[in-house]
Parts: structure tokens; sequence; C-alpha cells
């Protein structure tokens, strides 16, 4: 089996591939470059489970402890949803918008120490895989929504534009492909919070603290909250709806990468 370090390397560099492929797909139209951008994205993902299952081995846990495991395992996570979501609606053009988030999030995580230690004691619970592991996708989910909204902006920019009518789906597609994601992420972030209130319980003695990352994961609930709240009860869809899951993924980055960058707390570990 290659070493972590190595096949993490691999990894980044077949992902800027991936996207490079995609951005000369969509600046020159031509259409092999989507499928060289699809299969060098899986190829990364290859080499980023092997280097995930390599961590996991040298850790004798699952890598989801640190900053530097989290932001590895969530760009894992965006990657999967990508490719899942790219499978099952066939959109040539979503990883054009979707390839530089698991970029951003993969060189993050690059930037952080790879040091394995021991877990500290309020991280010693089996509630670690259940809050973890569904943050991961949960987050992968609305990254995929916040690419098919950006989708959704530039189709209706250039709505005349033959290449974008061909490649990006009609509104109506797109508007409800980005529901679902954020339905489903939604759902996931539900369970996200219940069980960090659970495990702070049990780790703490408190369910809730008011930590900064806790803070912001409930203002992230809210807004996508509000979001699910106002498309049923108004119907609100189209173009406000969009900017509304870009707002959402802008506050899921800050979310993580923000609060563990600029304020201390409990989760400063993560």
């Amino acid at each position: 089996m290659l070493d972590e370090g190595h096949s993490f390397v691999a990894t980044l560099v077949f992902y800027s591939l991936s996207m490079v492929c995609y951005f000369i797909f969509f600046m020159l139209r031509n259409e092999k470059f989507s499928s060289y951008g699809s299969l060098l994205v899986k190829v990364g993902i290859l080499f980023h489970t092997i280097a995930l299952s390599s961590r996991t081995v040298m850790a004798s846990r699952l890598p989801l402890a640190n900053q530097y495991e989290f932001a590895t395992s969530f760009a894992w996570g965006i990657a999967i949803s990508f490719v899942g979501f790219e499978w099952k609606y066939r959109f040539k053009a979503l990883g054009t918008f979707v390839t530089p988030i698991i970029l951003l999030v993969g060189f993050y995580a690059a930037l952080q120490t790879r040091d394995i230690r021991p877990l500290m004691p309020a991280l010693q619970s089996n509630w670690i895989t259940i809050h973890v592991s569904t943050a991961i996708f949960s987050y992968g989910a609305f990254a995929i929504a916040c690419g098919i909204s950006i989708m959704f902006l530039i189709r209706d920019r250039f709505q005349e534009d033959g290449f974008i009518k061909e490649y990006i789906p009609n509104f109506e597609i797109l508007d409800m492909i980005s529901y679902r994601a954020i339905a489903l992420g939604f759902i996931m972030l539900t369970v996200v919070i219940i069980s960090g209130a659970i495990w702070a319980e049990k780790a703490w003695g408190r369910y809730w603290q008011w930590d900064p990352k806790e803070t912001w994961s409930f203002i992230t609930w809210i807004i996508y909250a509000i979001y699910l709240h106002v498309r049923l009860s108004k119907g609100w869809k189209n173009k406000k709806a969009a900017w509304f899951a870009i707002l959402g993924f802008i506050a899921i980055l800050f979310t993580y990468i923000g609060v563990n960058t600029l304020l201390v707390g409990y989760h400063s570990y993560a």
C-alpha cells in the first residue's frame, strides 16, 4: 500500500488536473475534456481513499480527530458526492463548479499538521463516528447544491448561449436538484447537531455550551431551515433560492475553516 503522504499528494495532483480539464471543457467548449475531468477526479478519489485508509491503519482509528483529518475527509466526501450526482444526472459541466471546492478544502488540509497524536479524552467516544461522518456527507451535499446554484446563475446570465443551453440543464431541473441536495444535507446536519449535543453531554456534562463551532453550526442550520421553509410554504425557487444556497455554503466554509482559524473553543482540535 502507498504511504499516506505520497497518496495525498497524488490526490491533490489528480484533483487539480481534473479541475483544469473541466475548465478547458467549459472555456474552449471541447466535450472530450469533460470526460478527462471525470476520469481524473475518480482516480483522485482512489488515491484519496488509499491515503485515508493508510491514515486509519497508522492511527488505529478513523481519520476524524483533528483539523487535517477532518478537512481531508471533508474533501473526500465532496468528491464522492460529486461523482454520485454527476453519474445520476449526467451533468458534464458540474465538475467545473465543484472541483474548485474540493481543491479548496484539500489544500486547506495540506496546510494543517499531519502529526498523529493520541485522542484527547473528549474524543474517546463512539459518537465521533456518527457526528463527524454525517458532517462530512452533509457538507458534501451542500457543496453540490452550491455548485448547481452557480450553474443556475450562469444559465440565467447567458440564456441565449448555445453551449450553456446544451450542457447546463434548464432552470427547473437545476432548482429541483439543488433543493434535493440541500434537503439531504439538512437532514444529515440535523443528525450532526443532535449527535454532537449527546456527545458533549457525555464529555463535558452539558448538551450545549455556545462554543463558536456549535454556534456557527446552529446559524448554518437556521439558514438552510429558512431556505426549506420559504420554499415549501411560499414556493420560493429559482434565482433567490440559488443565492440562498450559495450563502448557506459560505456559512458552511466559515463554520469549518473560519471558526478553526479565527476563533478558539472546545472544537479547536477540529
